[in-house]
């Protein structure tokens, strides 16, 4: 449970189909969402109970957020209801004047004073009744009367939610929804557009000038009553109760530490999907979850609407489409290929020519984020190239990702990525070089942590970084030898433009030596064995 208000949606933001819902913001936090009228509770009734569950500390914030929001309310009915007052007082004092006045005139005309005392009367009772409304409608009486449906008698389900203390309606279900802030220009969405899932679209122009539009999903992570955790929309549009699925048919090619993610998500969000991986076991898995299995990638791609495709590095991203029965041999017009693989620009560029070619369309969409992100359909994606692709891809980034951004030709998101992948690996190789020094000078590595975890680097990544090093653990997140590619293609990325990188060069040396020293397989954070040998 987490407590939230009601407030009103934006002016093109469209309610979502099916039971009655409200546009809720919830306390503490800048999240937003769809929540369906069962799920809210007012504060109140259940203000103890959720104390009682939730021990946090963020919490705790959100419930002092929530009191400090009801006692601006008050404050200002309070002040809403003096005003009215005396507007009231006024207004009676300025009629009885103008009716003294006007009695004056008509006592010629034989009118009895006692006509214009009841007269006066019955002004001051309209005024009363007229204030008396303003001063007592509730916040959420307000937002209601304000919401996009259409006016009339509310519905039955309705109206237990119109009560003194509703603008402090609670959203009631497990479960954390992802912080969505609203961006500064927001235009027509998308069809099947929902708040939830941050989609951007990114103008690229000689100026660094930036123009977002939200379009479709961001989604949750919901732990359902037999306690397995699961991916679940906000709107629940879906039969499986998500998102809806693509008819289009997908293929998927690779099947690595975050291809295996994606394609989990994929089939659990209801898209058809056939799999190919360089090594066919990997496939068995998906196989058992409904997949079909593809026998090469040209197999794939000409059975295939959109063909995805996460491999490590260029070189086997142009085998996968240049070589032996390879993607290109399957495309005929009309058939779509997003890469999603990290690559350089002048890789992504030749690809995407090669595909268009043969009449097929071509979107590059690298993925920022590890394994754990992956499995729990969090993903960060940057695209490029086809826009009307982009859009065709909708559904399926909604399942394997928080996040996407189009970034407008082919080449930018590759640029971006290597860039985001630079500024990642060398922040790690800083965490390691912080740590064995802390150590060498008889430091505690863990309270360097601790104090780290409470000032302004504090992050999951860092955390997450550094307990891997204190306790030794190095399974993979992200492949330190694939870290140590995107140094290497971001530092020539910098060279191409005569732009220099010597912090990422400094951090690059670093984990030559780590691979040198075994670790290329390991986790990134494995950089750290390179300063203790």
């Amino acid at each position: 449970p987490w407590p939230g208000k009601i407030v009103n949606p934006p002016k093109d933001l469209k309610k979502p189909r099916g039971k009655k819902c409200f546009f809720v913001k919830f306390f503490g936090t800048e999240d937003h969402a769809w929540i369906k009228v069962e799920q809210l509770k007012p504060y109140h009734l259940h203000k103890e109970e959720m104390i009682k569950i939730n021990k946090g500390k963020r919490f705790q914030q959100a419930v002092d957020a929530v009191e400090e929001f009801l006692r601006k309310t008050k404050g200002k009915d309070q002040a809403s209801s003096h005003n009215s007052n005396e507007e009231k007082n006024r207004r009676n004092s300025s009629e009885e004047r103008g009716k003294q006045s006007a009695g004056e005139e008509k006592r010629k005309a034989s009118l009895s004073e006692g006509k214009l005392k009841k007269g006066t009367g019955e002004g001051k009772k309209r005024v009363s009744s007229v204030s008396s409304e303003r001063g007592s409608k509730s916040p959420l009486k307000r937002a209601q009367d304000q919401s996009p449906r259409k006016r009339g008698r509310p519905p039955k389900d309705e109206k237990d939610l119109t009560i003194p203390e509703s603008s402090t309606v609670k959203r009631v279900m497990t479960g954390t929804v992802a912080g969505f802030k609203w961006p500064p220009s927001v235009s027509e969405p998308v069809k099947d557009s929902d708040p939830h899932f941050h989609h951007f679209l990114l103008s690229q122009t000689e100026k660094p000038a930036v123009c977002y539009q939200a379009i479709t999903k961001k989604l949750k992570v919901c732990e359902e009553e037999t306690g397995s955790t699961s991916i679940q929309a906000a709107d629940s549009t879906a039969v499986n109760g998500s998102i809806t699925p693509t008819d289009k048919k997908i293929g998927f090619l690779g099947l690595g530490l975050m291809g295996s993610g994606i394609v989990s998500n994929l089939l659990k969000m209801g898209h058809t999907v056939t799999v190919w991986n360089r090594t066919a076991e990997k496939c068995d898995l998906f196989i058992q979850e409904g997949a079909r299995l593809g026998r090469t990638p040209a197999e794939v791609v000409s059975t295939c609407d959109i063909t995805f495709a996460c491999v490590s590095d260029p070189k086997a991203a142009k085998d996968l489409v240049l070589g032996p029965s390879g993607v290109l041999q399957g495309i005929r017009p009309g058939k779509c290929y997003v890469d999603m693989s990290t690559v350089d620009a002048d890789t992504v560029t030749e690809l995407a020519q090669v595909i268009v070619s043969r009449g097929g369309r071509f979107l590059e969409a690298p993925v920022s984020g590890n394994q754990q992100l992956s499995n729990d359909g969090m993903l960060v994606i940057l695209a490029a190239g086809d826009r009307g692709l982009y859009e065709d891809c909708s559904s399926c980034f909604q399942a394997m990702g928080k996040t996407s951004f189009f970034l407008g030709e082919v080449g930018n998101a590759a640029k971006m990525m290597l860039i985001v992948n630079m500024v990642q690996g060398s922040f790690m190789a800083t965490i390691a070089e912080g740590l064995t020094l802390a150590q060498v000078t008889g430091q505690s590595q863990q309270t360097l942590l601790d104090i780290l975890n409470q000032g302004q680097l504090a992050s999951i990544f860092l955390d997450q970084k550094c307990q891997n090093i204190l306790q030794g653990n190095f399974k993979p997140d992200f492949y330190l030898k694939y870290i140590q590619k995107d140094l290497r293609l971001a530092i020539a990325l910098g060279d191409s433009v005569n732009h220099p990188t010597p912090m990422a060069a400094a951090a690059n040396e670093v984990y030559k030596r780590a691979k040198a020293l075994d670790q290329s397989d390991n986790d990134m954070s494995a950089v750290y064995r390179a300063y203790i040998h």
